[in-house]
């Protein structure tokens, strides 16, 4: 360890254990000093570089700690000791694995430094003399549509092994936004599965407990859109400035910023403010953070700063779970070999399975008498039937389009791009697998292709699948959507 950091880091340590009367309410000043030593004689600073202090600490409990209860005493310490402007960084030790001497670490930034009145540096894109659309003469925020459905409280998310982890972290955060080790939270499962609807709990229940902050929940979609009109009527600053004064910002299908370099630019700006001014980040999307094409390195290593939690398919007892709570609140009650037979049936997500539920009272409504077995199961025939999907080479492009988050004119580009090439050779392969067409035909369906790049395609993705894990993925994935 470098000696002149351990120096200053006990100078640090000196001045605080000197404040610590001051900065508590309590006066048993050995007490305290018992605590404070506990604690700090177990955080190790490792470097200290442009102003960048990093410490190391056994766990994330005393990152946290020591941001709620001695972040200004710290502050203080380091801008005495150090100067103005230090970035406080933590390398939180991990589980040694066997066979290692060192530990394993994750680094975390930390908070923001509190610092004076003014802030001295702004991130790009972001200008201090702008007028916000948050704020107008004598208010400091005003009320928008934080875009939330009161469907989609925690109340009526139902939990099961498949979500549990990712729901208990969640209702976590709700209750301290922005001050949790789990920002950004990352939530990441196939679709239907209930992301959305627990990315929009937490909003709600930040509304409830916290009524002034400001929550904004919005599709990835709608965040290109609202970019790509800032960007022509040249307003990129205005557009940057909006988004510095939400509290907790709630992006759904982050994974559709894909190739829009411009967009990831603003939006790694954005998340940089609001990150490192404590405000709660949450995402969704349909792939984990690694497994997101063509999106920038450095925003995919700030997806990776707070917590990443998959979201699976319903087991049976989830889904069971899940009918007879929604059932319930619909005032209809169904006898054991009903709900399962219904748990039975809707295998593959949330979405899907109160779709059945859904159709099932309609019907019971319409025949005004109680469901029988046999009245179920030939109802979820008649949904089955109705729901059959024709599949089409335009349908598979419609759904390799969707996974990887690209547009179909760039699936039928000539680009070789590997983000762009691998989804056009996998069309090619599900087309062959899915339909009756020919090489041929295949080939004038993807912009007009020889039928020896079809073939070669299909070769390809039948040799690479049974040696690259992801592409193996990507084809039992994408076999599943194309199949429901």
């Amino acid at each position: 360890m470098d000696e002149n950091l351990m120096m200053i880091w006990q100078k640090c340590l000196q001045f605080m254990r000197d404040n610590l009367n001051a900065a508590e309410d309590n006066s048993d000043l050995k007490k305290l000093e018992k605590s404070f030593d506990l604690l700090f004689d177990k955080v190790q600073p490792i470097s200290l570089v442009e102003n960048n202090l990093t410490l190391m600490v056994p766990s994330d409990f005393y990152k946290e700690y020591i941001e709620d209860n001695y972040l200004s005493l710290l502050s203080a310490a380091l801008k005495k000791n150090i100067g103005k402007g230090v970035k406080l960084w933590y390398s939180v030790m991990e589980n040694k694995p066997n066979g290692l001497e060192k530990p394993v670490t994750m680094n975390m930034k930390g908070k923001s430094i509190p610092t004076p009145k003014v802030q001295e540096t702004m991130p790009q894109g972001f200008s201090s003399n702008i007028v916000n659309p948050f704020v107008v003469p004598g208010i400091k925020k005003v009320n928008i549509d934080s875009n939330l459905k009161s469907d989609f409280s925690f109340d009526n998310y139902v939990e099961g092994e498949s979500n549990k982890f990712a729901a208990t972290v969640a209702r976590s955060i709700a209750k301290r936004p922005g001050a949790t080790a789990f920002n950004p939270l990352f939530l990441y499962g196939g679709y239907g599965v209930g992301k959305t609807h627990l990315g929009q709990a937490v909003g709600l229940e930040v509304k409830n407990q916290f009524p002034d902050k400001v929550v904004l929940y919005l599709s990835s979609e709608k965040f290109i859109q609202q970019f790509i009109s800032s960007a022509k009527a040249h307003k990129q600053t205005e557009f940057a400035n909006f988004y510095q004064m939400v509290d907790v910002l709630i992006i759904d299908d982050i994974q559709f910023l894909s190739g829009k370099s411009a967009t990831q630019d603003s939006f790694f700006h954005i998340f940089d403010y609001l990150h490192q001014n404590g405000k709660q980040i949450i995402l969704t999307s349909d792939k984990a953070p690694a497994d997101i094409m063509d999106i920038q390195d450095r925003i995919v290593s700030r997806f990776k700063w707070g917590l990443s939690a998959e979201i699976k398919s319903p087991d049976y007892d989830t889904r069971r779970k899940i009918i007879i709570d929604k059932l319930s609140r619909d005032g209809i009650v169904l006898t054991e070999d009903m709900l399962d037979f219904l748990a039975s049936e809707a295998k593959t997500n949330v979405r899907e399975l109160i779709g059945v539920i859904n159709s099932v009272i309609a019907y019971s409504t319409i025949y005004k008498s109680d469901l029988s077995l046999e009245l179920l199961k030939e109802t979820i025939n008649k949904i089955a039937a109705n729901q059959k999907k024709i599949i089409n080479i335009p349908y598979i492009q419609e759904v390799v389009c969707d996974y990887f988050g690209i547009k179909r004119e760039q699936l039928l580009s000539k680009t070789r791009k590997r983000e762009i090439a691998l989804p056009r050779q996998l069309a090619m392969y599900f087309a062959k697998e899915f339909t009756n067409a020919t090489f041929t035909k295949i080939g004038e369906e993807m912009g007009g292709k020889d039928h020896s790049t079809v073939m070669y395609a299909c070769e390809t993705i039948k040799d690479i699948s049974k040696i690259d894990k992801e592409v193996k993925k990507y084809v039992k994935e994408l076999t599943e959507r194309i199949k429901h």
